[in-house]
């Protein structure tokens, strides 16, 4: 097959070795008909990637067996993986019931729960790449391509650099979209031993992420083979670290886990950069969007922005470039709103809790969604998908030819959460 971009595409960098640099990377080896291309794998050493457990949407199974052309049991151990058949939620909604999100076709589709450790050293035995361990200090567009500059060694140009360094410290308005309609901003994570059973075989058995409503926020439970990861997502400005930290132990002591480790506690930001790709770099991962990681949006995410950037630079001539890239930038921010639209609100219906941090949630938070992703001010029509998608779950009957519509997720996923919460 003829690709007539990848003579524009002889050197390209990824710079970030957590899961989005390291699908990246794979990614890039993957999809460019020439061997003889430049990739430098770009990370620095004492930037330490944190390992908790994650989750994932389906499309993950296929395309790790395609980037690694293992078997998907071999993956799924490598991983110390389980089989994730959708969401359980707990103490959500108007009726405060627990209902589950499940992939569809129903206990037929499944994606991974993950061990984060183990992603890049998957994905890196089928990555052919230079790896330079070095700081990056920036990642500037110049003619043709992008130049990154280092701390103590000299600047280099690519063609294509794939910024995977993850979210920023400090939102900017003229950068970032504030999606601050999502409610939560900071993660407490732990580290408790197995609920899975060892085998000698991948675990076959249905799992699901376990999404509980607390007085302060959610905790999600992932189950892996090695361990099981506990986080309990929160808004700092809504709630104190310490009534945080004492909830989860009752929480855990409930559940039955006498001990944990302490991972990391992580603030972070809702938001989705303007500028996701300009046509020489392409923001991926946590660099392009973030979004809490109540419906496991972030590697799905990174899946899309990858495989948009590379299949249009390969097979497009370099001189369509300038009108294409702003084409591929408006898809991608507007699927990342469409995400953050469909996360935001599984908080519309607030929960069993009527506490500070819910009537914050449903009261002040999600009201905002309309004004934070107006047309005028995002340059994309998120909110009105989304808005179609929510008429057709208050129509009495869909029509067939409307079953396939997407708002990020299918109709089915809309569906199953408007029953769930008492929408």
């Amino acid at each position: 097959m003829i690709q007539p971009g990848s003579k524009s595409l002889r050197k390209i960098a990824v710079v970030g070795r957590g899961t989005a640099g390291s699908l990246a990377a794979a990614s890039v080896t993957r999809l460019h008909p020439d061997r003889d291309h430049e990739l430098h794998h770009i990370y620095d050493s004492r930037i330490p990637v944190i390992g908790v457990g994650e989750g994932s949407w389906p499309s993950l199974v296929q395309e790790l067996h395609q980037l690694t052309n293992l078997p998907h049991e071999t993956i799924q151990q490598q991983l110390n993986g389980t089989r994730k058949y959708g969401v359980a939620f707990e103490g959500w909604g108007r009726r405060g019931r627990d209902f589950t999100h499940f992939f569809t076709p129903q206990q037929v589709s499944y994606a991974y729960h993950l061990s984060a450790d183990f992603m890049g050293e998957l994905l890196q035995t089928s990555t052919r790449a230079q790896h330079i361990d070095a700081k990056v200090l920036d990642i500037t567009p110049v003619e043709g391509g992008a130049e990154v500059t280092f701390e103590g060694r000299a600047p280099e140009r690519y063609d294509l650099v794939f910024d995977a360094r993850g979210f920023p410290r400090e939102l900017d308005p003229t950068e970032h979209i504030d999606i601050s309609f999502i409610p939560t901003n900071t993660a407490v994570i732990r580290r408790c031993p197995s609920i899975i059973e060892a085998a000698d075989g991948p675990v076959l058995q249905h799992t699901y992420t376990r999404a509980v409503a607390r007085p302060h926020g959610w905790v999600f439970v992932i189950p892996l083979t090695a361990h099981t990861s506990y986080g309990y997502i929160f808004n700092r400005d809504v709630t104190s670290l310490a009534d945080v930290e004492s909830d989860f132990d009752a929480f855990l002591e409930a559940d039955g886990v006498s001990e944990f480790e302490q991972r990391a506690v992580i603030r972070f930001p809702n938001f989705v950069h303007r500028r996701i790709f300009d046509g020489a770099i392409a923001r991926v991962g946590n660099a392009a969007a973030f979004m809490e990681p109540l419906e496991a949006t972030a590697i799905v995410s990174a899946q899309l922005q990858i495989g948009m950037v590379l299949q249009m630079r390969l097979n497009r001539p370099i001189e369509h470039l300038q009108r294409d890239a702003p084409t591929v930038n408006r898809f991608l921010i507007n699927n990342m709103l469409c995400y953050g639209l469909f996360v935001g609100w599984h908080y519309s219906c607030g929960s069993k809790y009527d506490s500070d941090f819910w009537r914050h949630a449903r009261d002040q938070a999600w009201p905002n969604h309309r004004h934070a992703t107006a047309p005028e001010a995002v340059d994309c029509a998120a909110l009105e998908k989304f808005d179609e998608m929510i008429e057709l779950l208050n129509q009495p009957v869909i029509d067939k030819e409307d079953w396939h519509r997407m708002c990020a997720v299918p109709l089915t996923s809309y569906a199953q959460m408007s029953q769930g919460l008492g929408y």
